[in-house]
């Protein structure tokens, strides 16, 4: 697992490599940030351009659902992700994990009316369509890749056993939350106690970096997640109770995806333990001597 937060694979390192040297100066440095968030997005943009563009010029005749499609495409990308070294082993761990976690909260969703997938399909499991884990899994391969693209360090980082707890309450509480109280207010403040002081440090190229509070990390990726579920629903692919495709998904839902990056946090922890291990970059630099190349900038603390 070392190796995998060590370096970029051996394709991402050259391309770093090419873009800094045609792009120097902060300038570079902030295109570089934006190309590796995109980057690392890789799975998660590839499945939501699947669903736009299946909605597009999908005909009611084709041999195949376009729900199966959807799910022939997620395997043969993870695949293909992985025979061209866009992924390490423990990526693909990542994503296993989180498509089983996934698609129980789904199989429990929909039973319960929450929401539902309107369209036929073969490839299900109960009322679920199997791609619908896939698209949970794209988080934690965001997660991931991003940890290991972006060297990312986290400190000062909370006691591991109170993070676990935290998740499982947060997961739990996607369940009980129909038959008890529903407890997110407190797991929001829980969030914030907690995980307030860890900043997320992460390598912007050479010696730059960046450094942001991990719930506000969190809220913008959460905001993110709301526009592409936006855009699920507006193709149909999935919808609310009492939702049409032209009704926008309500902002409290991104909420929910706000706790379900913790979740998904956690379970990268689970396979990446070590990275919790390591100083961030500017005490690391501090303690072997003075930064003589640092890019002027690229910290905000």
């Amino acid at each position: 697992m070392a190796s995998d937060l060590a370096r970029d694979l051996p394709i991402e390192a050259r391309a770093e490599a090419w873009l800094s040297a045609r792009l120097p100066g902060s300038l570079g440095v902030w295109v570089l940030f934006v190309v590796k968030q995109l980057w690392a997005c890789l799975f998660g943009l590839s499945i939501l351009a699947a669903i736009i563009l299946s909605k597009a010029i999908w005909q009611a005749d084709w041999p195949i659902w376009r729900y199966d499609a959807l799910v022939v495409f997620a395997v043969a990308m993870q695949g293909l992700m992985l025979a061209l070294k866009l992924e390490s082993k423990h990526e693909a761990l990542v994503i296993l994990i989180f498509h089983i976690t996934g698609t129980v909260m789904e199989l429990f969703k929909t039973s319960a009316g929450s929401w539902a997938y309107p369209e036929a399909g073969y490839l299900k499991i109960g009322m679920v369509p199997l791609f619908t884990g896939f698209m949970y899994a794209s988080v934690g391969s965001y997660m991931a890749r991003a940890i290991r693209l972006f060297d990312i360090r986290f400190a000062p980082y909370p006691p591991f056993w109170t993070t676990v707890l935290l998740a499982t309450a947060i997961y739990v509480n996607f369940y009980s939350h129909h038959f008890l109280p529903d407890a997110r207010v407190v797991l929001f403040a829980g969030t914030v106690l907690l995980f307030w002081r860890t900043r997320v440090h992460m390598r912007l190229g050479g010696s730059g970096e960046v450094t942001i509070r991990l719930p506000l990390a969190a809220l913008a990726t959460a905001f993110g997640l709301w526009i592409a579920e936006n855009i699920g629903t507006f193709t149909g692919t999935w919808l609310y109770h009492g939702q049409s495709p032209w009704d926008r998904v309500r902002l409290g839902t991104m909420g929910s995806w706000y706790l379900l990056i913790y979740v998904a946090f956690v379970t990268v922890t689970l396979v990446y333990r070590d990275m919790l291990l390591r100083e961030p970059l500017v005490k690391a630099s501090r303690a072997s001597g003075p930064r003589q190349d640092r890019s002027p900038g690229t910290a905000a603390d």
